[in-house]
């Protein structure tokens, strides 16, 4: 899933591809990507973009005295720009092609979405904040005001796990499930770890962490082509997704748990004081 990295890497990108042009013709190839149906999708069409944003996950384009176009592309959808749009109208199938956006110039972007579970999401609206996912979003971590007070009195209060709380984006916009578990192993604290027991010095160091590595996956997709931003991911990952690798800290091998969903990785030395943590599918698995 593109996180707060990749989509403010893709807010740059297309600041300078799109900032001045016209959309042409935005199509529609997968109804499912469409979630709003007033203004209609056409309202964008012959405006200029003025500007891009990112909120959280969400991308927002701005258009000159018109509606914004708002997309989330959820967990397998992406953003392919294109210098030259394939001449003719998109077909509708059992592509992973969603939508298509044409400029005055010919270039383009393609939205897609892989597998079978279609929760790319499209929106057409007068305001981004009228997005619910957009309103109930929490606070950005790599905002001038985030500082190490707003992460404590966020967490004040909060009874669940450290891993659940920095996924959860009203407490927190943009991280999810690979960044979240690269903080905690830069902060050197278990995903299971309760908010409800930080000390003040363990929230300086997840304050910290959550800022280095968020900044420094940014940093290192700043520049990257759309097409080059998920092998860049990848690349910078130290732990996440990275099972039976040793640890580039401390050498141990990087363990995970999974879910029914999605798995986590950590590095038992660094996070949890050498024990491994129960892996609650595989225990099911074995009974």
């Amino acid at each position: 899933m593109p996180e707060l990295p990749e989509v403010e890497a893709l807010k740059d990108f297309l600041t300078e591809h799109l900032v001045g042009h016209e959309l042409v013709r935005v199509l529609p190839v997968a109804i499912s990507v469409l979630k709003t149906y007033d203004p209609p999708l056409g309202a964008v069409e012959g405006r200029r973009v003025t500007a891009v944003h990112r909120y959280g996950k969400f991308l927002a384009l701005a258009t000159d005295g018109g509606p914004h176009f708002v997309t989330h592309l959820a967990r397998a959808g992406w953003l392919h720009w294109k210098d030259r749009l394939p001449d003719g109208l998109p077909r509708p199938g059992k592509g992973p092609l969603a939508l298509r956006a044409a400029l005055e110039t010919g270039a383009g972007f393609d939205l897609t979405e892989a597998g079978t579970q279609k929760r790319l999401a499209v929106y057409v609206v007068q305001d981004p904040h009228e997005v619910p996912g957009i309103a109930r979003l929490g606070p950005d971590p790599l905002a001038a005001d985030f500082d190490e007070a707003r992460l404590a009195a966020l967490l004040t209060g909060e009874r669940r796990q450290l891993k659940g709380a920095l996924r959860d984006q009203s407490l927190i916009a943009g991280v999810g499930n690979a960044y979240s578990d690269e903080i905690l192993h830069a902060a050197r604290m278990s995903p299971f770890k309760p908010t409800s027991s930080l000390t003040p010095e363990e929230t300086g160091r997840l304050y910290e962490a959550l800022r280095t590595t968020l900044t420094e996956a940014v940093e290192r997709s700043r520049g990257v082509a759309a097409g080059r931003l998920k092998a860049e991911k990848k690349s910078g990952l130290r732990v996440h997704g990275r099972t039976g690798e040793p640890c580039p800290v401390c050498g141990d091998t990087i363990h995970e748990v999974s879910f029914s969903d999605r798995s986590l990785q950590y590095c038992p030395t660094c996070q949890t004081g050498g024990r491994p943590l129960a892996d609650r599918r595989l225990s099911r698995l074995l009974k």
